[in-house]
């Protein structure tokens, strides 16, 4: 069950999707319930980062009015690119300098069994940075080298905040994912099993050469969240 605050998150995130198509060379779909997992996750393994792999559900294609009317779809842009993003896999979980950096061959039998003997090599990646915006770093830039679909990063601010106070000043294009502060305060969406409590949300989708890839959350169907059409 996805919980109402991400519905209503997730119906204004769409919003601005939508106001700001032109900007982006492409779009990609990802069920909220796929996001509400990733969230969770991210939330039970605080501080620590997650890197979670996902693939195109090739019997899903976006539905053709969402395609028209979010546009950018220059044509073999990336991996998996006019499909729905399937189930999330957790693939690693550890700091920012380990996260990535998995063997191949260390986490292939992981998934095995239902993925085959590469079972590690998915089509798209999403990692959370904890208490960090969702603006790629060079290890993030140079780790998407390596992803034939988008690469994508859950920012998660929370407090208490430890050795890293939360940077607002960082440059770079961010898409909250978050209700509205009220009267200076910020909003608690959550608490993770850890004691943080959670105040905000940002994810973005970025292609390996740099451009953002437009990011539209939906339905299991493929409809956008909160749209009319």
């Amino acid at each position: 069950m996805v919980a109402d605050w991400l519905l209503e998150a997730a119906a204004e995130y769409n919003k601005a999707s939508l106001e700001t198509r032109d900007s982006y060379p492409a779009h990609v779909l990802m069920p909220v319930k796929t996001l509400a997992t990733i969230i969770d996750w991210s939330f039970r393994s605080l501080p620590d980062e997650i890197l979670v792999g996902i693939d195109a559900d090739s019997t899903k294609p976006n539905p053709k009015g969402v395609d028209e009317a979010f546009g950018g779809s220059q044509a073999g842009m990336f991996a998996g690119q006019g499909y729905l993003m399937g189930q999330p896999h957790l693939i690693n979980r550890g700091d920012s300098y380990s996260v990535h950096h998995v063997p191949e061959e260390w986490t292939d039998g992981v998934f095995s069994e239902e993925r085959g003997s590469r079972g590690s090599r998915f089509c798209h990646y999403i990692h959370s940075h904890p208490n960090c915006v969702a603006i790629p770093s060079e290890a993030d830039a140079e780790s998407a080298q390596w992803t034939e679909g988008c690469e994508m990063i859950l920012g998660l601010r929370y407090t208490p905040e430890g050795t890293l106070p939360w940077l607002e000043d960082v440059e770079g294009v961010r898409r909250t994912l978050t209700p509205e502060e009220e009267a200076g305060q910020l909003p608690v969406i959550g608490r993770a099993v850890t004691g943080h409590i959670i105040h905000g949300l940002e994810v973005i989708s970025f292609h390996r050469t740099g451009f953002g890839v437009n990011l539209v959350l939906t339905d299991s169907e493929g409809n956008p969240i909160g749209w009319q059409g």
